[in-house]
């Protein structure tokens, strides 16, 4: 008998139970992956046992009924749901993320605030931002929105095309990013959906084909005065960047993938046989050599996002100087997932590529990762810039 696992990332009772709540929603949402991702529809049944279970009220602050669980318990969270189903988690993980970053920066208008998380907490409403866009591709480049906002008597009419919508079939309003008319401004407002509101069906990809990132269309959407959120110049901070902590859900969405790519390579390969040895392919040298190399780009990227999420949630002070640290979780957690995940299929061998098996479905998802925020090339000017500019 092998031994048990033991995760020592499980630092108290409470983020055991946090674990044990993900791991059993997990495991059901593993046995959908499969029909999701083949059919690219919308796992609907998933997102109910999220909301029945309380699991979406987790973030919410404690004053309007949430649990209000820190960036570390998140990540522990999010990381066991990716490795059930890595579409479901992502796509949840904007909701989870962004309300605890709403907890923390609180750029909303209070009232607003207090009313959308009450709807969260008695009725399991999401949320996500919607800023991307055809023309102005990563909102994190600076892009000017081409989606328009123009203010009338009673509010505003916003007209435009968002893209990457995760959630959007099942989210009832949104944050949408535009630019308002006759300034150089951008705006963020709480959209409601309407006859004016339209999903495009457009999520038709090579990974994560379960998160439901279709389009947006506003054709002429009428906003009420009390839906602006706040205002921004593009290309320049639009907010507190002490609450850039939750984009974490990221990395820990791809190392969930990773290591239930790592568990499915281990049982297989201490099971085969083929009839060519007398011992499972487990006892061979080059195999050993592959599983080491998975432990230990696994081991290197959990430690680093751990470590950086106590960090980050035991200095508040210090949250908005922990960029770099926060650019190379997710560097190292996606390249690693996608490394990881490759040796895994190297491991099983042609096997792999069988769509009876999981491992060509987080062969694809964990690609995905490459063109999450921020990317590669901005987390690597941002260390290189910040040595540069180092005192000596």
């Amino acid at each position: 008998m092998g031994r048990k696992e033991i995760d020592y990332f499980i630092r108290n009772e409470r983020e055991a139970e946090l674990a044990a709540l993900a791991d059993g929603l997990a495991e059901r949402f593993k046995e959908r992956a499969p029909i999701h991702d083949a059919e690219g529809s919308f796992p609907f049944e998933n997102f109910e046992e999220l909301k029945q279970s309380g699991y979406l009220k987790l973030t919410t602050p404690k004053e309007y009924g949430g649990e209000e669980i820190s960036l570390y318990e998140m990540l522990l969270a999010q990381e066991r749901i990716a490795r059930g189903d890595g579409s479901t988690a992502l796509a949840v993980g904007w909701h989870m993320g962004l309300m605890l970053n709403l907890r923390i920066t609180r750029p909303w208008p209070e009232e607003l605030f207090a009313k959308f998380c009450r709807d969260v907490v008695e009725n399991g409403a999401m949320i996500n931002s919607f800023a991307s866009e055809p023309v102005t591709g990563s909102p994190t480049r600076g892009g000017k929105p081409a989606t328009t906002a123009e203010r009338t008597d009673s509010g505003w009419v916003i007209t435009g095309r968002k893209t990457y919508s995760s959630l959007s079939p099942i989210l009832d309003q949104f944050i949408v990013s535009a630019s308002i008319a006759g300034e150089d401004k951008v705006a963020e407002f709480l959209i409601r959906k309407s006859d004016r509101v339209h999903i495009e069906e457009t999520w038709n990809t090579l990974g994560m084909r379960a998160t439901g990132s279709h389009d947006i269309i506003l054709d002429h959407a009428e906003v009420p005065a009390n839906a602006f959120i706040r205002e921004f110049i593009p290309g320049k901070s639009k907010g507190d960047s002490r609450g850039n902590g939750w984009l974490l859900h990221i990395p820990a969405c791809y190392l969930g993938i990773a290591v239930a790519a790592r568990d499915f390579a281990l049982n297989f390969v201490r099971s085969y046989r083929p009839n060519s040895l007398q011992k499972p392919i487990a006892e061979l040298p080059h195999i050993q050599e592959k599983i080491g190399q998975m432990e230990a780009e696994l081991k290197t990227a959990r430690t680093l996002m751990y470590a950086v999420a106590a960090r980050w949630d035991d200095n508040p002070g210090e949250r908005g100087d922990l960029a770099d640290e926060l650019g190379l979780v997710k560097y190292t957690a996606t390249n690693s997932a996608i490394s990881i995940v490759d040796k895994a299929m190297r491991v099983v061998g042609g096997a792999s590529l069988y769509r009876t098996y999981p491992l060509e479905r987080m062969f694809r998802d964990v690609r995905a990762g490459l063109h999450n925020p921020p990317m590669d090339d901005a987390v690597i000017r941002n260390l290189a810039l910040s040595a540069l500019n180092e005192k000596k």
